[in-house]
């Protein structure tokens, strides 16, 4: 039985999604170079992405070390620069292709260091599959949250030593990733959070033992919440169970919000497949950056 939160990433994707082809491990960060899209997540309006240009910027592969494992990420920095505000690009369920890959481009476009860090590649490589339900089963649903927190934790030490200003860091997520925004808003020296449409409820088990909800009042940065009021996976009574959390906690729960668009479906802000929605993700984009210079991430 499919997890809720890897259900409403397979709902998005239909009707046009592709669930055809694979690739290789050693394909995975080639397609967040720019190569293409993992098999699952499809490519149905890949042709009309945003594609943001490398020039100006260093970006690439690399990899470091959390626990002997060597965690595989994508980055991307204005060129010859160091001292930068650093923000975690988290992932969708179908890891760092080049979408996510593209946004870090654009953060680093804005002047941050931006690292896309490859969370799910103890458990697999999400570019070889091309059916969602077997990505949800075999790969998304093995990864223990703990296991994410320390590579993230890794990530911003990686920064740290290779010219970021960690003081200044921030992090953002989409679906997947929007959960893992809040919980790391909770565990990590981040200065703010953006979460795109990460589900905030759902059920304790050993390897995702609280969800957003749970952990709201103990924010240790700001999130501000990107939602659709069409999402059908995240219901906006889920919303207003988070918003009760946040009030009544710590000083940076208060602070959070939440920007619900109107009609907006889940992943609008994920412009190669039909839930794209233009005008709520260069809206969300721009609030997503007045956020972070807001709290001190910029």
């Amino acid at each position: 039985m499919l997890r809720d939160d890897l259900r409403t990433e397979f709902d998005s994707l239909l009707p046009g999604a592709s669930t055809s082809g694979g690739a290789t491990r050693r394909t995975a960060l080639k397609a967040a170079l720019g190569a293409g899209y993992t098999a699952a997540a499809g490519t149905a309006l890949a042709q009309t992405a945003i594609r943001t240009p490398a020039d100006g910027l260093t970006v690439g592969e690399f990899t470091y070390e959390v626990n002997g494992f060597k965690v595989p990420a994508y980055r991307a920095a204005p060129a010859g620069r160091t001292g930068l505000p650093v923000v975690l690009v988290i992932q969708e369920i179908f890891g760092v292709h080049e979408y996510i890959a593209d946004t870090a481009r654009r953060f680093a476009k804005a002047g941050y260091l931006a690292i896309a860090p490859e969370l799910y590649a103890r458990q697999g490589d999400p570019s070889s599959y091309g059916e969602m339900a077997r990505l949800m089963a075999e790969v998304v649903s093995r990864v223990p949250d703990a296991q994410v927190m320390a590579d993230l934790d890794g990530a911003l030490k990686w920064a740290a030593a290779n010219g970021g200003n960690v003081r200044k860091s921030a992090i953002t997520g989409f679906c997947w990733g929007g959960r893992i925004t809040w919980l790391y808003a909770a565990h990590g020296p981040v200065k703010a959070g953006v979460a795109w449409y990460g589900r905030l409820v759902g059920a304790a088990s050993d390897l995702t033992p609280r969800h957003p909800v749970d952990i709201a009042g103990s924010l240790k940065a700001p999130v501000l919440g990107l939602y659709g009021s069409a999402d059908t996976g995240i219901p906006l009574d889920t919303v207003d169970k988070m918003k009760a959390a946040l009030a009544s906690g710590s000083p940076a729960a208060r602070a959070s919000q939440f920007v619900i668009y109107p009609d907006a479906p889940h992943a609008f802000h994920a412009d190669y497949r039909p839930t794209f929605r233009q005008g709520p993700a260069e809206d969300g984009w721009k609030r997503a950056l007045a956020w972070f210079k807001a709290n001190g991430a910029a």
